[in-house]
């Protein structure tokens, strides 16, 4: 697998470590942090601030993880590449199938999102017509190539923690009285009122936190475009410590402001948080500004990802041959690769426009779960392609317990319980598949050794 991707423009080696952060960041920072923590915060409480700590830490260790692997061998296919190197083709097939799937459904989750978000302004228009706006829009930045792609993603990035930032200096004005806000704050002073639903409702919301951090398989594809391979795993500790911080202290002010059980789950907490102060009628369009472009970057990022993916599952000969070759060079990848994620694309609009709320909320949560199952598996193959140290040893177990933790907790809530079974069919599809491919691996494995 060292060899060039077909029909991909040599880019490698344009990238400093600052930008890479940027990239996670901008790729991280979606709705699901911005409108899926409001989930989270009626489930669990002020403890959600416990569950984004727990959710930064596996995130950290899994990106550690690839980190490693992407330095000692850099290589376009990321995660998939690195499976199918440390348990077989059938690995690297499934790795990248499970993959594209979830990524698919939660491209069309995103895109559902920012166009209901959109109607904030322009009530009277069909959902639809936003959709294909910003469907035509993603696939644009797609076009643009990997260095284009990273520059714009890095503004993308500094927009949305400027909108954070901008809660964040709001929220604390509010907290000491000086635009009029509740000085009063809700500061949970027993374990009861910290756990308020229990032990069941924080397992259960664990989810919500790691999908809030989902993105980091991007910046993976993205590092072998760094000038230094080796300064991954550092572009990562920026970028996850960033994160951390402007999370917490952003989740922390609105539980101060305002009590757990007085959020909405269809409605951004922030934008909540800040209801009812005076004085600040622009914060509303604002941040629903930021939750656009914060949805946009991330489907964006997605697109990216799944098209890269998909034209390396072809170069190795899981999927049709077509879907790596590229016939016209102005375009930075394989038009047909182009083509299949577009469908996937549309498929899934369509399918969040049809289907009831909480049909599709049950999709879109399987998509994380399985997102959740590649996160495990980078952990599980780590320690046969990387010589671990007992530092790498302790930190791989602890980043399995909390993936696992994250996982089981979805059985707990009728919200997320039947994610979890869609995800099992994804997977069982998937994995039939396997099953009768095995032959036909086999078949080709002498010829390949001949």
């Amino acid at each position: 697998m060292g060899k060039k991707a077909s029909g991909v423009k040599d880019e490698t080696a344009s990238l400093p470590w600052w930008q890479l952060s940027l990239i996670g960041v901008g790729c991280i920072i979606g709705t699901g942090f911005f409108l899926a923590s409001s989930i989270a915060i009626k489930m669990t409480g002020p403890s959600i601030i416990l569950a984004f700590i727990m959710a930064a830490t596996a995130t950290y260790i899994v990106y550690e993880a690839l980190a490693k692997m992407s330095v000692k061998d850099p290589q376009k296919g990321s995660f998939r590449t690195y499976a199918k190197k440390a348990y077989g083709r059938w690995a690297g097939f499934s790795s990248g199938w499970v993959y594209w799937c979830s990524e698919i459904l939660i491209i069309g989750s995103q895109l559902t999102a920012i166009s209901l978000l959109t109607r904030f302004w322009f009530p009277n228009v069909k959902l639809w017509i936003f959709a294909s706006i910003y469907a035509v829009l993603g696939l644009i930045v797609l076009f643009i190539g990997a260095k284009a792609f990273g520059k714009l993603e890095s503004v993308f990035a500094v927009m949305k923690i400027a909108a954070i930032l901008m809660f964040i200096v709001i929220a604390i004005l509010a907290l000491t009285g000086v635009i009029g806000g509740n000085s009063n704050a809700n500061m949970p002073g027993t374990v009861k009122g910290f756990f308020p639903n229990g032990f069941i409702g924080f397992w259960s919301a664990l989810i919500f936190a790691f999908y809030a951090h989902a993105g980091i398989e991007v910046m993976g594809i993205m590092a072998i475009h760094l000038k230094k391979k080796e300064d991954a795993p550092k572009s990562g500790k920026v970028m996850l410590g960033l994160l951390g911080i402007i999370y917490v202290t952003a989740l922390s002010l609105a539980l101060l402001l305002k009590p757990y059980d007085k959020f909405k789950e269809n409605k951004s907490p922030f934008v909540e948080a800040l209801s009812g102060i005076h004085n600040i009628e622009f914060f509303p369009h604002v941040f629903t500004a930021a939750i656009i472009i914060a949805g946009f970057s991330t489907m964006s990022a997605s697109l990216f990802s799944v098209t890269t993916i998909l034209v390396t599952i072809s170069e190795d000969g899981d999927a049709p041959k077509i879907f790596s070759q590229q016939k016209k060079k102005k375009f930075k990848m394989p038009l047909p690769a182009i083509m299949l994620t577009t469908t996937g694309l549309v498929l899934s609009i369509v399918t969040s426009l049809l289907l009831p709320d909480k049909v599709y909320e049950y999709i879109t949560t399987a998509a994380a779960l399985m997102l959740l199952y590649n996160w495990l598996f980078i952990l599980v193959m780590y320690h046969r392609l990387i010589e671990p140290t007992t530092s790498d040893k302790v930190k791989r177990i602890i980043g399995m317990i909390l993936v696992v933790s994250a996982v089981s907790g979805t059985l707990f809530h009728q919200t997320s319980r039947p994610g979890f079974f869609i995800s099992l069919v994804f997977l069982r599809v998937i994995g039939s598949i396997v099953f009768f491919m095995r032959k036909k691996w086999e078949k080709e494995e002498p010829q390949n050794n001949a």
